[in-house]
């Protein structure tokens, strides 16, 4: 399950093919226990009894220890919830919960892009600036679940999300999708605001080579769809700022290819703990 602010998405997952989906509209203004009933019925629509446990991608904060959700993003009444106890109990499955950039950057090493890394950043360029770490093959969550936060780090005015994602085209009163038509047929102006896009997602990528030196940095989210067209200005801004070139060099950069990564990645979680 990938719970969104918007949207709730679930599918029924095995060998690593959804195999039955279902997507219901997050009550995202409605009383917890209200969202928590969306989410039951949102496992039902696809739940079969043979299932090995149930993996839940959240947008925010989650204490592993308590396996408790905090401080989810759109979904204001979400500030303390024992999801996990609370669903385990429902469906009497194991069930496990983590950040959905987390659940990307694991569901990529088990079903995607990942599985020949053992170190890798997973950075989701959609909404906002998410990342997943992978080190030594296994996913690093950090104090609950704050590791990766990289598009909060301070930048200019603002903090780094709000240059290297679509905030940056919102900001500008642009959609997003619009940008990206434009940009297809060769429009100078839309070029242009992804060029600069890339030469601040460089900044961003030099941050996590200067923290993890990984091996690869895999690209997910919507925004991640039009890399062809900011691509080129992250590299130059890369080859022109990054010190260390060895470490530059040796970096591989992927583009997920997965079209339900986010259900995928949660599925991961199950397969993680067993």
């Amino acid at each position: 399950m990938d719970i969104g602010g918007s949207k709730i998405s679930t599918g029924l997952v095995s060998e690593g093919k959804i195999i039955r989906e279902s997507t219901l509209a997050t009550p995202f203004d409605r009383p917890q226990y209200e969202v928590v009933q969306a989410v039951i019925q949102a496992i039902e629509e696809v739940f079969d009894p043979g299932i090995n446990g149930i993996g839940i991608g959240v947008p925010g904060l989650v204490d592993l220890e308590e396996q408790t959700v905090l401080d989810v993003i759109n979904i204001p009444s979400w500030n303390s919830v024992p999801l996990k106890e609370l669903i385990s109990e429902y469906f009497n499955k194991p069930v496990e919960v983590n950040n959905d950039a987390n659940c990307f950057a694991l569901g990529e090493k088990y079903y995607g892009k990942g599985k020949p890394y053992a170190n890798f950043v997973g950075l989701t360029i959609g909404t906002g600036l998410g990342a997943g770490i992978i080190i030594n093959n296994h996913l690093y969550s950090g104090r609950l679940c704050g590791a990766g936060e990289f598009g909060n780090i301070y930048y200019r005015d603002k903090n780094i999300e709000a240059f290297a994602s679509g905030q940056f085209f919102r900001d500008k009163g642009i959609d997003g999708k619009l940008l990206f038509r434009r940009a297809s047929i060769g429009d100078p102006v839309a070029l242009k605001v992804f060029d600069d896009l890339g030469k601040h997602l460089g900044r961003a990528v030099a941050n996590i080579l200067f923290a993890l030196a990984p091996e690869a940095i895999i690209f997910g989210g919507s925004v991640s769809k039009g890399f062809k067209f900011f691509g080129d200005a992250m590299h130059e801004f890369l080859e022109d700022n990054f010190p260390f070139r060895r470490i530059y060099n040796q970096l591989s950069i992927e583009i997920s290819d997965a079209e339900n990564m986010g259900i995928l990645g949660a599925s991961s979680l199950i397969i993680d703990s067993i």
